[in-house]
């Protein structure tokens, strides 16, 4: 017995990680990263404060690094936060492609005209 088999059509699947991340989403996840990093400067800032006060001798440099932290962090922060949404999955390298003769070269050198 012989069977015909029939193909079937197939759809496009589309996955979950294909899709953009909603603009609300991904602001929120931007203000929660960049209150997180300015929450950390505010205990580098109280921490530095502490050293400060209780250390003496050789344990300044904890308050002088705690200060350090207080001052770089807003700059991490900010960059972050502004750095816009993440990449998509389709901002891949694309793979070598060699030229073909149909296409131009981009520069090199041009035949002179004779006068």
């Amino acid at each position: 017995m012989k069977r015909i088999f029939r193909r079937r059509h197939v759809e496009a699947v589309y996955t979950l990680t294909d899709a953009h991340r909603p603009m609300s989403e991904d602001i929120g996840y931007r203000e929660r990263r960049y209150l997180i990093t300015m929450g950390i400067r505010a205990l580098c800032f109280l921490l530095s404060i502490l050293f400060a006060v209780t250390l003496h001798g050789s344990g300044r440099w904890l308050a002088i690094v705690a200060l350090i932290g207080a001052v770089v962090l807003p700059y991490i922060a900010v960059i972050f936060a502004n750095g816009g949404r993440e990449p998509d999955s389709s901002a891949r390298f694309a793979p070598y492609e060699p030229e073909s003769q149909s296409q131009k070269p981009i520069s090199g050198p041009r035949d002179q005209i004779g006068s």
